[in-house]
């Protein structure tokens, strides 16, 4: 179903096109001024790098959830920190779209808002991760498509920001060629949904069976849409772990993280630089961000790589800025 036949027949019209007038002016007024990042922004680091730096906001998802930090702040605290672009993770505003009981009206004025704060601190909206719509790779017809027609909404917010792409999540059946079928099949609905927004669809590598590059790599293959595509991830490639949990458990199986990489770059339309921990000299302890951007360069990808800090050990402020001044000194010696 594409796009315009799903606003007139299931009685949604209202959110997409509450945020497609807001998709409409978007764009800052001839004439106006956006107030500049910090002084930490790539460019200000000597000669510019092949990559531009964009914070993820699940790095900030203690702060959010543990200190009462107010996510509609992200915008102000990510160019602080001297960042250029952001990535939204939708489970973060959850209780501000709750306020008017998840209406039409509750989604426009937070894309609203949104829009004004990373206006008014001179930032780029890029992606919206999107999780807790439903199961993409299911079986079940209705089921699948119930998922899909969940991430609609999301579509249009993203289109509404101005940012390029949605991140889904692929987790789905547990045989692999059904998730391959059915996820395929659910992207491809989506993609098509997607595109009459100029938006894509990103998946990745996020557990399970999304977390097997070269199986992913496969569902790419067989939908084969120019909007949609991955977002590689430096972590994230538990394929089990212990007693079958979903997240939190110690992992006990493991696909090659370089090896993944390298095979979801082709599809890549973004990249998120996961981190843990630090050494005394500043490098990461579970992954070699040298050769992971050399990959990334080697591809002649120079979009946005996103900072993703989730380690324990250091605050999310002190991890965030650890992997963003890796990722400047690495920039600097590889590009």
């Amino acid at each position: 179903m594409n796009r315009r036949n799903f606003l007139e027949n299931s009685g949604k019209a209202g959110v997409a096109l509450s945020l497609l007038g807001l998709y409409a002016c978007k764009d800052t007024k001839k004439g106006e001024k956006s107030q500049p990042a910090s002084e930490n922004t790539v460019a200000d680091h000597g000669d510019p790098l092949f990559f531009k730096l964009s914070l993820a906001q699940w790095s900030i998802h203690r702060m959010i959830r543990e200190q009462g930090f107010d996510p509609l702040r992200f915008a102000e605290k990510a160019s602080e920190w001297g960042f250029g672009g952001l990535e939204y993770v939708n489970q973060l505003y959850k209780d501000e779209l709750t306020k008017n009981s998840h209406t039409p009206t509750a989604m426009s004025q937070l894309v609203e808002k949104l829009r004004k704060r990373s206006s008014d601190h001179g930032m780029k909206n890029l992606i919206i991760m999107v999780d807790g719509e439903g199961n993409l790779p299911v079986k079940n017809k209705a089921d699948r498509r119930k998922a899909v027609e969940n991430h609609y909404k999301w579509v249009d917010a993203a289109a509404a920001l101005g940012c390029h792409s949605i991140r889904v999540n692929l987790f789905g059946e547990q045989q692999a060629e059904d998730w391959k079928k059915y996820g395929a099949e659910a992207l491809s609905e989506l993609s098509d949904y997607a595109a009459g927004s100029d938006i894509n669809v990103l998946v990745e590598n996020h557990g399970y069976f999304s977390s097997d590059a070269a199986l992913l790599a496969e569902v790419m293959e067989a939908v084969n849409m120019p909007n949609c595509g991955t977002l590689p991830d430096f972590g994230n490639f538990c394929l089990k772990r212990k007693d079958g949990a979903q997240w939190g458990a110690e992992c006990v199986e493991e696909y090659d993280r370089y090896k993944g990489i390298r095979e979801l770059l082709p599809y890549a339309k973004g990249v998120s630089a996961k981190s843990y921990d630090f050494d005394a000299e500043g490098l990461e302890t579970t992954i070699d961000y040298e050769k992971m951007m050399r990959m990334v360069k080697d591809t002649g990808y120079t979009g946005y790589v996103g900072v993703e800090y989730e380690g324990n050990r250091l605050s999310e402020e002190e991890g965030i800025k650890a992997t963003r001044d890796l990722l400047l000194n690495i920039g600097k010696k590889i590009s």
